[in-house]
């Protein structure tokens, strides 16, 4: 993951004059609006274009308010203020972004573009992932610092389409690679077509691919994309983990971004972080130990202090939880270290490069969510002036001595609810409502039948 010194400048990847003249020429006759969920996918409606540009882009369009409000299967379920039966499952209206706009080549003559969710008052949504990401970005501005993150989200890719797959129970199917193809540029040669269709029309959508490798698991592979500032990044990670899915399925295949799909290695969604100030210069680097700045140093004690309170934002899933394995190269111990993969936290990359790496994400996390926690936890280390622990040099898998990274989401919950950083941080409304998200999962698992259970007490109890 590239990082530089120069400021990058921002321009929309379609802007409005282009689209409305590619609408009426009959280049663009579809245009996709989308929210980002409490689950990090895309959802929203697609719109006629002439209809789009004609009445939607100025007013926006309604939607339920439900969206932000149920689990993974779209299931209405209790607990929610902001949206449940006694207030009638009502509407908040999505309000266009359209700095967000972009073609979307996967989707012949379609256009995308982000929304936000505001109510009848015109008040933004404030669960809303965007803008729990924005109100941290302003706090952090607020110490005259902007936040640059990247995010690398590994993927397993079966030669199994969706459909086949849940047919099967998502049981015996086929990845695409059937030994460790880490780094091997002839083990993934033979999904090159499918990578590269991604690379290229991710490109033509207006994000800046990098490269893309093969890991450890079958199947597993990483595109990592040009680093952004930190709302850039998040938009830009859910608009890829959607078209990557949707050009999976064109191809007959499909991916998983699970953050453990099987016993073998999970899939991780390491985030660079790095901050810059008021003159565009770097903050993060420095002279003193790791080659941090006296900043960087209050930035990664922060970092670390706040992540066993907000591991429900880095690790929301009952899933998310099995990633933390010792020797798995996901994080155990929330120690930092120098280019040490073995701690939660790695100093990366070299002089103005220097950046924080988060290694405790898994592929299934919500970008927005997760940025947003590494800012908060940067302004915790400001605000309070933290002394950053000493630098870990070895294997951290093997300290007893380190605070851990929470084992289960039933643990990340209690710290979340317990956590006054937590309130203060993000405030009371959205703390209820993301702990209600983990007890809604919570709730699901303990009331599922597992193949496990099956396995193992059908005959023999």
């Amino acid at each position: 993951m590239t990082v530089e010194a120069s400021r990058t400048t921002a321009r929309p990847p379609l802007a409005v004059e282009e689209l409305i003249a590619e609408v009426a020429a009959g280049g663009i006759d579809t245009v996709v609006m989308a929210l980002v969920d409490m689950q990090g996918r895309l959802q929203g409606k697609r719109f006629h274009a002439r209809y789009f540009v004609d009445e939607v882009l100025a007013g926006g369009s309604e939607a339920s308010d439900y969206l932000l409000a149920v689990d993974v299967d779209m299931n209405p379920v209790p607990g929610y203020r902001i949206s449940n039966w006694e207030t009638g499952y009502g509407d908040f209206t999505m309000r266009p972004d359209p700095s967000t706009l972009r073609r979307i080549p996967w989707q012949p003559g379609a256009a995308l573009l982000l929304a936000d969710p505001v109510g009848p008052d015109g008040a933004d949504v404030a669960p809303a992932p965007r803008r729990i990401l924005r109100r941290q970005i302003d706090r952090l501005a607020g110490h005259g610092l902007t936040a640059f993150a990247g995010a690398e989200a590994e993927f397993v890719l079966y030669r199994d389409s969706y459909e086949d797959a849940r047919r099967r129970g998502y049981r015996d199917l086929t990845p695409a690679t059937l030994y460790n193809v880490d780094y091997s540029l002839l083990g993934t040669a033979r999904t090159e077509p499918l990578l590269r269709r991604i690379r290229t029309e991710m490109a033509g959508a207006g994000l800046a691919p990098e490269s893309a490798k093969g890991e450890c698991n079958l199947g597993q592979h990483e595109i990592v994309f040009r680093y952004a500032d930190a709302l850039t990044t998040a938009d830009q990670h859910a608009i890829y983990k959607n078209g990557a899915k949707e050009i999976a399925a064109q191809e007959g295949m499909s991916i998983t971004f699970m953050a453990k799909p099987n016993r073998r290695e999970g899939s991780s969604c390491h985030i660079h972080f790095s901050v810059r100030d008021a003159d565009g210069a770097p903050a993060i680097p420095g002279d003193g130990p790791g080659r941090l700045s006296a900043a960087g140093r209050r930035i990664a004690a922060g970092l670390l202090a706040t992540m066993p309170d907000f591991s429900l934002l880095y690790a929301p899933h009952i899933n998310s939880y099995k990633r933390y394995q010792p020797g798995s190269f996901a994080p155990t111990a929330l120690r930092w270290g120098a280019d040490n993969r073995t701690c939660a936290l790695r100093v990366a990359g070299h002089g103005a490069a220097t950046r924080l790496e988060n290694r405790v994400p898994g592929a299934d996390v919500n970008p927005h969510l997760a940025i947003a926690a590494m800012i908060a936890g940067a302004v915790h280390g400001l605000e309070h002036e933290l002394t950053l622990q000493a630098e870990f040099a070895g294997n951290a898998y093997a300290d007893d001595s380190a605070p851990r990274v929470p084992a289960t989401l039933r643990d990340a919950l209690a710290r979340w609810e317990a956590s006054e950083v937590v309130r203060d941080a993000f405030g009371a409304e959205v703390a209820a409502h993301y702990a209600n998200n983990a007890r809604v999962e919570l709730d699901a698992f303990d009331a599922a039948v597992t193949d496990w259970e099956l396995a193992r007490g059908f005959e023999r109890l």
